[in-house]
């Protein structure tokens, strides 16, 4: 029995020792810097011959930085014959991981051709390379207490990755996650840290990069610099139709350049009259609902869309506490006229809804909503021109202009939208519903 135990065990060292031979003459064969963008070259060599500890990767849209770093550790990774080499990959919230980085590192993978060389879970995220068995974890942020329980099976992690670091709370957040998940660790990991800058040049993301630091080292790069086939014909398409329309977007959106100066939310934002002759020339109009009653009031919207020119105009607004639905239909409707103009309305309120039906607004209908919607709306909002005049809509007016990003205690600007005194702009959002989500839904 003992020596059927021994015979066995030696079938399982020769045969793990043959699939790590047999994984190194795949290794041998195949070149990472074949996937690299070029521009990334020199990165590359940085990493391999650790001259720095943190690699901050801001860029813009379409600039390869996501590929990058899922690249170059899936491949040191593999490159670790001891299986002690582990990588931990991190996002402010779990539930965007999986469509994210999850699939990132599945397409790292998959172009390296090693697929059949891992396995995963999803429950929890992990990626196993068979032949050494180092891992791949994935985790977010959203309960940073339980980081410290957090170890790879054997080894250490020897790759940590912050995607999208500028979606965490802060610079104060930010060093407590180092802190707390590198304690015991006993080694030096390289730590790459990627995201699209923030359009306020004093966010504390654009900040906190820009701080002298002898072992971090700063990679801005954006589309102009990847090989246009990588990226396709209708992205460049897509690209230079913004610059066309919305320069100041375009920068901040495919160069990645912080464009605004403060906390502001809509930088765009032009408060001024709206004259008789810009409303004759206006085709498309909108309206939406946010419902409200006792301490938040009902805010009504009527806009107009300049699809062309990426522009947005505000109306007339409707902006009351203590209104019942049949009053709110009654002053709705001599604001849209005798036009069926939809009315996209709070979806979360589908009896006031029905109750506005019944008052005669039978286009009242509940706006599209699911996970991510505020943000998205917010975004796609930010990347065109709106024209409030204060006359006009003098409550949208405020609640615009003041409606900036939050602060630390330290007055460091954050990635975290208010959530108050936004009645107007939830309101804005619903009456462009349709255009957010059905026409090429440009952000």
């Amino acid at each position: 029995m003992y020596y059927d135990r021994l015979k066995a065990r030696v079938r399982e060292i020769t045969a793990a020792q043959q699939r790590r031979q047999e994984a190194q003459a795949l290794l041998d064969n195949v070149a990472v810097t074949d996937y690299i963008a070029p521009c990334y070259l020199p990165l590359h060599e940085d990493i391999k011959a650790e001259k720095h500890r943190f690699y901050n990767l801001p860029g813009g849209r379409g600039s390869c930085k996501s590929s990058f770093v899922s690249l170059e550790i899936v491949s040191g990774v593999q490159s670790d014959p001891t299986g002690q080499s582990n990588a931990i990959v991190f996002r402010r919230t779990a539930n965007t991981m999986r469509d994210s980085v999850f699939s990132q590192i599945a397409w790292a993978i998959d172009m390296l051709g090693t697929s059949h060389l891992w396995k995963s879970t999803v429950s929890p995220m992990m990626y196993e390379y068979r032949p050494t068995g180092a891992q791949i974890l994935f985790r977010g942020l959203d309960d940073a207490s339980k980081l410290k329980s957090i170890k790879p099976r054997r080894g250490v992690f020897r790759y940590v990755w912050f995607e999208e670091f500028s979606e965490l709370p802060g610079p104060r957040f930010a060093r407590n996650v180092l802190q707390s998940f590198m304690r015991g660790q006993g080694t030096r990991p390289q730590i790459f840290r990627s995201f699209n800058p923030p359009i306020s040049l004093s966010n504390w993301a654009n900040q906190f990069i820009a701080e002298p630091d002898e072992q971090a080292i700063t990679f801005h790069t954006d589309y102009t610099m990847i090989p246009p086939d990588w990226l396709g014909e209708a992205f460049i398409l897509e690209a230079e139709r913004l610059k066309a329309v919305n320069e100041r977007a375009y920068q901040h959106e495919y160069l990645g350049i912080a464009t605004g100066t403060g906390a502001e939310v809509f930088p765009a934002l032009e408060l001024r009259e709206i004259t008789r002759e810009e409303i004759q020339q206006m085709q498309y109009f909108f309206a939406g609902l946010d419902f409200g009653f006792a301490s938040d009031p009902a805010c009504f919207l009527l806009c107009s869309y300049d699809r062309k020119h990426e522009t947005i105009y505000l109306l007339k607004e409707i902006f009351k506490r203590g209104m019942s639905n049949r009053q709110l239909a009654e002053e709705i409707k001599p604001l849209l006229g005798s036009a069926s103009i939809e009315l996209f309305c709070d979806s979360a309120e589908p009896k006031s809804i029905m109750d506005l039906r019944d008052c005669g607004l039978s286009w009242a209908k509940a706006c599209h909503k699911a996970t991510g919607c505020v943000e998205y709306r917010i975004k796609w909002l930010q990347h065109r021109r709106i024209v409030i005049d204060p006359a006009r809509t003098p409550n949208a007016a405020r609640e615009f202009a003041n409606f900036e990003y939050e602060k630390d205690k330290d007055g460091n600007v954050l990635s975290r939208l208010p959530d108050r005194d936004n009645h107007s702009i939830d309101a804005l959002a619903y009456a462009l519903n349709r255009e957010i989500y059905t026409r090429g839904q440009t952000a």
